[in-house]
């Protein structure tokens, strides 16, 4: 889980079941396994992303809920584009021996 604290993390716990059929619901629809931990990342990071004073857990559930597959989709491939590039450390001759095919 992300390690900035948001103001909703004291709910995380009592979420888990809303956030458990979320996961379940993506499997489902065959988008295949959500972690929990990352739909909350997402809930904190956009949808949750300005925290309202004296919020109702039923809100958040309803927030959990109603949750479109293709707004976590959406962020997960930008965060995809984020991450670091996983050849930069490799110099170009390891690379082309890489790429070239073994039957040469």
């Amino acid at each position: 889980m992300d390690t900035s604290h948001h103001p909703y993390d004291s709910y995380f716990h009592m979420l888990t079941p809303a956030l458990t059929s979320k996961s379940e619901e993506f499997t489902i629809l065959g988008y295949g396994e959500v972690k929990i931990e990352d739909i909350w990342s997402f809930l904190t990071k956009k949808k949750w992303r300005k925290p309202k004073e004296g919020i109702r857990s039923y809100e958040l559930v309803s927030d959990v809920l109603s949750m479109k597959v293709g707004e976590f989709m959406n962020y997960a491939t930008v965060e995809a584009f984020k991450s670091p590039d996983w050849f930069s450390e490799l110099d170009t001759e390891e690379l082309q021996e890489l790429l070239v095919p073994k039957d040469r």
